[in-house]
């Protein structure tokens, strides 16, 4: 008896998958009076990115990277829940001065075309209202403890980053974190 195998090959999107790079920088002003050095503010491993998802075919979607990660997370909707996606932190360098922290993003991501049937959109690379959140640590010497802040694009600025124990400013955020594409 022989048996026969058949398989259908169907359009997928990642077949027309295309690496695409977004570089992401931010700056932050420190002053020495308020004793952020003191704080420890340095920039945390996680990154949030507004991106299309190819996958889960959902545009503006939350992709949450983490430095070191091989893929990312995206946040996608109730139908489709959190999901890898094939994107990466490729670079993450950042530096601190003695009035400022900077940092500088390189991200790679598979795109793909596609039309988000729920919003009735066509998917761009990146997303048509690009958007990020940038996580920091610090540790504050009058607690002992340590704490968080974050930074993101759509924020009004100037935005002061407050430490969450003891309320001594850490460092203002004068202009949004700027996204370029690369490639």
């Amino acid at each position: 008896m022989t048996a026969t195998l058949t398989a259908t090959v169907s359009w997928m999107p990642w077949g027309n998958a295309m690496l695409r790079r977004v570089e992401i920088s931010a700056a932050l002003l420190i002053d020495p009076v308020h004793r952020s050095i003191a704080h420890n503010l340095y920039w945390n491993d996680k990154v949030e990115l507004s991106l299309d998802c190819f996958i889960c075919e959902r545009t503006r979607r939350t992709t949450i990277l983490q430095r070191g990660a091989e893929r990312a997370v995206c946040t996608a909707d109730e139908e489709h829940g959190e999901h890898y996606s094939a994107v990466q932190i490729t670079a993450f360098d950042h530096t601190q001065g003695s009035q400022s922290l900077s940092l500088r993003v390189l991200v790679d991501f598979w795109w793909a075309p596609f039309h988000d049937a729920k919003r009735d959109q066509r998917a761009m690379a990146p997303s048509t209202i690009p958007w990020v959140r940038l996580h920091l640590g610090s540790y504050c010497p009058e607690a002992g403890q340590a704490g968080q802040n974050s930074i993101q694009t759509n924020l009004v600025r100037p935005a002061g980053l407050v430490c969450e124990h003891c309320d001594q400013t850490l460092a203002v955020s004068a202009e949004a974190p700027r996204i370029h594409v690369l490639n």
